[in-house]
């Protein structure tokens, strides 16, 4: 396919400057072409990606290929005083938007009360990908994807994006400058528009989060608390846990014994992931871990949760066993003050069932 763009040159003294300085042709018209070649209908694919330095025609490339989706997140209109949830489609339930925010890494409830302009840079990139996911199911476009966000923000991004589009069988194509993204989007193909280059990609494994997770004081979970979709009061008693990735903390997990009938058990009490790095699993991560220590002790790993993304992570995994599927509390549950908050709201309860930390690494992570 021939790309060709024709701007016209508008003459004035400093242009007629200019074209002598340089001497550049006296032409009515600058021109640009491309001869792009996507063979996009050889295989199925899900996820593309447009990829060059500024200037090499990228944008102008995906405008002509797909002229009614290039530019439609720019056109979104977001309520002024209200919230995000009431920008999707007014088909979508409830429940599948919140699920859509969720896959796309913006698992933050509180966070999804607020209108779009309050955001963070980071959580408006997440709501503009989840947004035109609803919008455009056949395909979506991105034109810009990841500039105007962190690099860290990119990438866990990119992997929650790649993950969500192909769960819901969707296409999607980002163009970007930012080739660091690659590897964690996991595109199908690639077309550099830079030197018209266009490649078919086998699909690899995203980078690993390499987690290092250690004990910490309760302080810790001043960093967190605004991002607990229930409540921002941590007990005195619990025992805390922080997972940090290069350096830097991403999530935090505290625990307290479980008073009932049975062997003796821990439960969980709170469990948080940082917005940027949610999307990829990493609080369930930590979770698990630190499930896996408590039964490396000797001790039963409880945990009960509303949120709807960690109970159907933990549906879908063999380490944790349901006790309890999703239902209001009822019986002794309820009369207990710790959860009378679960007289309003489902929550579901699941046991550890996966392997122990071995005893010796166990009790070295917990500490004094």
């Amino acid at each position: 396919m021939l790309i060709t763009v024709e701007t016209a040159v508008a003459e004035s003294p400093r242009v007629t400057q200019v074209r002598g300085l340089f001497d550049l042709p006296e032409e009515k018209t600058s021109r640009l072409c491309w001869n792009v070649s996507l063979p996009l209908a050889e295989r199925a694919w899900h996820i593309g990606l447009i990829t060059g330095p500024s200037g090499c025609g990228k944008s102008t490339i995906a405008r002509h290929l797909w002229p009614s989706e290039t530019d439609y997140a720019t056109s979104f209109v977001w309520p002024t005083d209200r919230s995000i949830l009431d920008a999707f489609p007014e088909e979508m339930s409830i429940k599948d938007i919140t699920a859509l925010l969720s896959a796309v890494g913006f698992s933050s409830p509180p966070a999804w009360l607020r209108p779009f302009r309050v955001l963070s840079t980071g959580q408006q990139f997440r709501v503009t990908l989840a947004r035109l996911l609803a919008e455009l199911p056949q395909l979506a476009v991105l034109d810009e994807y990841t500039s105007v966000v962190d690099r860290t923000v990119a990438r866990i991004g990119s992997a929650a994006l790649a993950r969500t589009v192909r769960q819901r069988q969707q296409r999607f194509v980002a163009v970007t400058c930012h080739e660091d993204v690659i590897e964690w989007l996991q595109p199908d193909w690639v077309y550099h528009a830079g030197e018209g280059r266009f490649a078919w990609r086998c699909l690899r494994r995203r980078p690993a989060l390499a987690l290092t997770v250690v004990r910490c004081q309760a302080s810790a979970w001043g960093l967190f608390a605004p991002h607990h979709y229930l409540s921002h009061a941590l007990a005195p008693s619990a025992v805390c846990f922080l997972a940090s990735w290069e350096e830097r903390p991403v999530a935090f997990s505290a625990w307290l014994p479980f008073v009932g009938k049975g062997p003796p058990a821990r439960r969980e009490h709170r469990t948080v992931t940082l917005p940027d790095y949610q999307g990829v699993g990493s609080g369930n991560a930590l979770s698990a871990c630190i499930a896996s220590l408590w039964r490396g002790l000797g001790y039963r790993a409880l945990s009960t949760t509303t949120h709807p993304a960690m109970i159907r992570a933990r549906l879908a995994s063999p380490l944790w066993r349901l006790q309890r599927a999703p239902s209001l509390a009822a019986g002794r549950e309820r009369r207990l003050q710790s959860l009378k908050h679960a007289t309003t709201r489902l929550t579901a309860g699941f046991e550890y069932v996966g392997p122990p930390m071995p005893f010796r690494l166990a009790r070295a992570l917990l500490g004094p």
